[in-house]
């Protein structure tokens, strides 16, 4: 029953997107994921129903953080206060920083949308090619400018070409590391050396919503050039190996005076909530659980990596809770459709990149389902 709602849900939803596969653009996500909503169902996905698009931890919450919740929203008559003073002390004391070097916002979403519109009144933001830009774009649609480098053949951010497109009427340079949507990661020593020398003509800002998946999150983060006083600002989210993505908690560290900078355009405490707060505070050193949500991930990753192999395809060496996938001749969007139709939920056209497929590493039954639909989808697309 769940496959024939969704396949008629999908079949209702395609004409939205027919016209973008024919120009190459890029879906937007609400519209990529619209077939999958359902009257009966009001929170996650259907039975039956493998998402994969959005790069959710399904390990979460934990069993902690539910409890937390549930206390918590006995009192969601109120709103938070003391709860987000502990927690931006405990995210504080880890980084061994003061509070005021501490901004919370509704998922990581939040304070990279309040950076990017302070700083676009100040100038252009600055990036690669591809990278994760959608809070930038809603900063660039209330009148600022974003430039992009020179795509890149293999999908890699050119540190060079970053910093040789640093003019001076560049605001801000932004990364994310790892990337998404190829999640790949930047060789640590080379972005402490860029932010070092970039941050004296920019901010330099550091999308690290997945770092804790990395294989080394200590070495990939640039928490330490903040600390040091770099014109470096780090934006960290509870929506990934935290499993809270519909919770929406996430934080940025920076200097002082940038954070004072950012909360001129945030909402402050009233874009938090008491029963997601709740279980930040309760996931944060929850250190069994992120060991057992980072090893389901990564066996999932492996899964990924294998039948991509076996199917005659290449992909992106992620180092992250996704995949980035080369169809060769194949169109990402038509892919996208046919892998619904086997229930199997993922993201279609980045930008103009129309043969890469990203996957997100979900459950395992759910992993094991888009590999089983690889290899048919595939023959039929090629047939």
């Amino acid at each position: 029953m769940a496959s024939e709602l969704s396949r008629r849900g999908f079949l209702r939803g395609s004409a939205l997107v027919a016209g973008a596969v024919a120009s190459g653009t890029v879906i937007p996500f609400d519209a990529a994921v619209g077939s999958m909503t359902s009257a009966k169902l009001l929170y996650g996905p259907a039975p039956g129903m493998a998402k994969l698009n959005a790069n959710e931890n399904p390990y979460g919450p934990s069993k902690k953080a539910l409890a937390a919740m549930s206390e918590a929203s006995a009192k969601g008559a109120y709103y938070v206060g003391e709860s987000v003073t502990r927690l931006i002390d405990m995210i504080a004391e880890r980084y061994g920083v003061t509070k005021d070097w501490i901004t919370l916002s509704a998922g990581s979403s939040g304070v990279l949308t309040y950076l990017a519109v302070a700083k676009a009144k100040q100038g252009k933001i600055l990036g690669p090619d591809l990278f994760w830009d959608t809070t930038t774009l809603g900063a660039i649609r209330q009148g600022g400018e974003l430039v992009r480098t020179p795509k890149a053949k293999d999908l890699t951010i050119s540190l060079d070409d970053l910093y040789a497109s640093i003019t001076p009427d560049v605001s801000m340079v932004q990364i994310c590391n790892p990337n998404n949507p190829t999640g790949m990661t930047l060789d640590p020593r080379a972005l402490k050396a860029f932010c070092m020398k970039a941050s004296k003509k920019a901010t330099v800002l550091i999308d690290e919503a997945y770092n804790e998946i990395t294989d080394d999150p200590d070495a990939h983060t640039m928490i330490g050039l903040v600390k040091d006083g770099y014109d470096v600002v780090v934006a960290r989210t509870f929506s990934k190996i935290y499993g809270l993505a519909g919770m929406r908690v996430g934080y940025m560290i920076a200097k002082p005076e940038t954070t004072e900078l950012v909360q001129k355009y945030s909402l402050g405490n009233y874009s938090l909530n008491q029963a997601g707060v709740a279980a930040a505070l309760a996931t944060y050193d929850d250190f069994d659980f992120l060991k057992y949500s980072k090893s389901m991930i990564l066996e999932a990753r492996g899964m990924l990596e294998d039948a991509v192999q076996s199917n005659g395809l290449s992909a992106a060496p992620s180092n992250a809770s996704f995949m980035f996938v080369d169809l060769g001749s194949l169109n990402a969007e038509m892919f996208r459709q046919k892998m619904a139709l086997q229930d199997v939920y993922i993201r279609g056209i980045y930008r103009d990149y129309t043969n890469w497929s990203r996957v997100s590493c979900g459950m395992l039954p759910d992993v094991q389902k888009y590999v089983t639909a690889l290899p048919k989808v595939l023959d039929a697309m090629n047939a």
